[in-house]
């Protein structure tokens, strides 16, 4: 009897047909060890039984070890399947299912059973939907705040572009620290993040200040996609006249062959460099290293940015 076998849907489809990208052999300040800890497998378990997706696995962070093995995870709401398609990215593309209506209380039971003290909570791009999904933000904090209260929440959103009201619904849950990131230079939108508008992403960082002068903002670059330190100084710049008050910035590391390509590996003395730019810039909290990622160490860089702050408000009042 023949059996019919239905092919395995391509996870990215509008790079499938790209010509291979090279691949340059990854420096030793690099290397990470495999995740082999029993509480990884304890955390992946977790995360199924609750239907829950994480952005640790689908973009292939290369810190998922690390963190998971202290049951530190970052889930990723509004499913596994992205209407965008940026270049450096691992996340599925494609058409999204429906919005799971019981993926806030689910993210708020994980919370509760790993313990976690600070959550970061993200999401693919849902450009199908007419809030772009801000509304499953706002549940997903109210959910969490009601089983967890006395655990902090961090935001990693979307742009929301053309969701007029996206970002004052997201706002007005008061998360406890909104970030979105630039990504990169303006000058490689275009080929890196295509689907998205460098000034864009940088109003809805200064839209959030303005809507809540006193919540905390959070950004990051990516470099080694063939940047110019003159390009990463201005983004700071420009950052900071958006009030933002964390700089992320760590090496891009490619999924695929189908992907952008790697252009340089920066040295840890490069990124030394990069953080005292930044620090010299003013902003309260930087993390610049090789392995930096968005919600790597989110819950002591929170706490390290709790304190920077009061420390500033102590001098000025001094």
């Amino acid at each position: 009897m023949a059996i019919n076998v239905h092919p395995i849907p391509v996870r990215h489809p509008e790079k499938a047909h790209k010509p291979d990208t090279p691949v340059l052999r990854k420096p030793d300040w690099i290397r990470v060890k495999a995740p082999t800890s029993p509480e990884v497998a304890e955390t992946r378990r977790l995360m199924r039984e609750l239907n829950l997706n994480t952005v640790c696995e689908e973009a292939a962070c290369p810190n998922l070890g690390e963190c998971w093995k202290q049951k530190h995870a970052t889930v990723m709401i509004l499913g596994a399947v992205c209407t965008r398609a940026c270049a450096f990215c691992n996340v599925a593309t494609g058409k999204p299912d429906g919005v799971d209506a019981h993926e806030p209380e689910h993210v708020a039971e994980a919370v509760g059973k790993l313990g976690l003290h600070h959550v970061v909570i993200t999401s693919v791009d849902r450009d199908d939907l007419p809030d772009g999904g801000a509304s499953q933000f706002v549940k997903t904090i109210e959910a969490i705040r009601k089983s967890s209260p006395s655990t902090t929440i961090e935001i990693l959103t979307p742009d929301f572009i053309r969701k007029p009201g996206a970002i004052e619904a997201v706002v007005s849950a008061r998360p406890d620290v909104y970030n979105h990131n630039l990504e990169t230079v303006p000058r490689l939108y275009p080929t890196i993040r295509p689907g998205a508008r460098y000034f864009a992403s940088l109003q809805l960082l200064a839209k959030v200040k303005e809507l809540d002068p006193m919540m905390f903002t959070k950004s990051g670059l990516m470099v080694g996609l063939g940047e110019e330190k003159i390009e990463i100084m201005q983004v700071m710049d420009d950052m900071r006249a958006a009030d933002v008050d964390f700089i992320t910035i760590g090496q891009y590391l490619q999924p695929t062959r189908k992907h952008a390509e790697v252009k340089h590996f920066v040295t840890p003395d490069e990124f030394a460099a990069y953080t005292t730019i930044a620090t010299s810039k003013g902003f309260l909290t930087v993390s610049a290293s090789p392995l930096t990622r968005s919600s790597h160490h989110a819950g002591d860089d929170f706490a390290r940015l709790r304190a920077a702050r009061e420390a500033k408000f102590a001098a000025k009042t001094a």
